[in-house]
């Protein structure tokens, strides 16, 4: 029998069998049994108290786990009308994203503060059984993000921004890609506008929001590329940083958190093209719950969302099957993209 290097089982067992040969008494058992219950429990103890950290401790580890940007007593202050008549959405599109959030809050709401930007957090949580949609709750961050704000950011919780050269201010001639190809640390094509994208509201109607069509990971912000050359905006992106990709930091871990890269159908084929109807006037979706919190001394909004597949009718026309409710509402979670990617005959 082959046993593992980490564990050593044989003098173990050899030992028993010598106690256990000698003549077995019921009071020798009991004395066993209770001598393993003590063990037992002295193991149980030692882990419980070694999880417990003293506040000294605890003091010295906090460092560690604080982003590079620190903050300090004047960043504290945070909407100042001083700062000028511009306030900045961040839209945060998220799903059970929680050690980012934790980090990315604190950390942009210093960094803005610093460059003297109006701003307001809005993570905007998708609690509904369907793949992610990234674009659509970016659509919905727009509708839910009040009259105060002028201009958004569509900001991943995963990249900050390490460089203070980097401008988030108004963008009033065009779209203004903070997060740029020659920047970014993964993505370097010429076309990408992701990751992190100002614009301002006016801007984001004109091209009718983004498209709703793109359920799992990655895809809508190529389709929103050509929704900004349609809308005939001109895009912007930094000059004079010298930072090249160390400009921002890219805190997800793919080997503890898989993206879903999932295409089915004509999925594939569909999302290389512009969606001419979808968007910001084909949203369906449903606030459960609005919590404004403070994550690390900053103020930020959650929008807990449901997003509505408004066509469950019509694919239960469409499959022609006598099936229940629950079990369409499986495929589609599984499976969501819209009718488009069918071809009807």
């Amino acid at each position: 029998m082959m046993y593992s290097s980490r564990r050593k089982p044989v003098l173990y067992f050899k030992e028993e069998r010598r106690f256990l040969s000698s003549k077995c008494t019921v009071y020798k058992l009991f004395g066993l049994c209770m001598a393993l219950l003590l063990v037992s429990l002295l193991w149980l103890q030692l882990s419980c108290s070694s999880d417990m950290v003293t506040p000294s401790q605890e003091e010295r580890r906090l460092p560690l786990q604080q982003p590079p940007c620190q903050a300090d007593a004047q960043a504290s202050a945070a909407d100042h009308p001083s700062w000028g008549p511009h306030k900045l959405a961040v839209i945060v599109p998220f799903r059970e994203r929680f050690e980012e959030l934790l980090v990315f809050v604190p950390y942009m709401h210093t960094f803005l503060n610093k460059k003297k930007i109006r701003h307001k957090f809005l993570v905007i949580n998708q609690v509904d059984h369907y793949r992610f949609n990234r674009a659509s709750l970016i659509n919905v961050g727009h509708l839910e993000s009040g009259n105060d704000t002028d201009y958004l950011a569509m900001h991943d919780v995963d990249l900050l921004p390490l460089n203070d050269a980097l401008d988030y201010g108004f963008p009033e001639d065009g779209p203004f890609h903070v997060a740029s190809p020659e920047l970014h640390p993964l993505y370097h094509y010429k076309t990408y506008v992701g990751g992190i994208l100002l614009l301002t509201k006016k801007h984001f109607n004109m091209c009718n929001g983004m498209s709703n069509r793109f359920w799992g990971w990655g895809r809508e912000d190529d389709e929103f590329y050509r929704r900004l050359r349609k809308a005939e905006l001109q895009l912007f992106r930094p000059s004079g940083i010298t930072t090249g990709y160390k400009t921002f930091q890219h805190i997800h871990d793919p080997a503890w958190r898989k993206r879903d890269q999932k295409r089915v159908a004509a999925q594939k084929q569909e999302q290389f093209k512009v969606d001419p109807e979808g968007g910001l006037t084909n949203l369906r979706y449903e606030v459960e719950t609005r919590q404004e919190l403070t994550v690390g001394g900053a103020p930020c909004t959650v929008i807990n969302t449901k997003l509505e597949w408004c066509c469950v009718r019509a694919f239960s026309a469409y499959l022609q099957m006598q099936l229940s409710q629950e079990i369409v509402y499986e495929f589609i979670s599984k499976n969501c993209f819209t009718l488009n990617s069918f071809t009807f005959r």
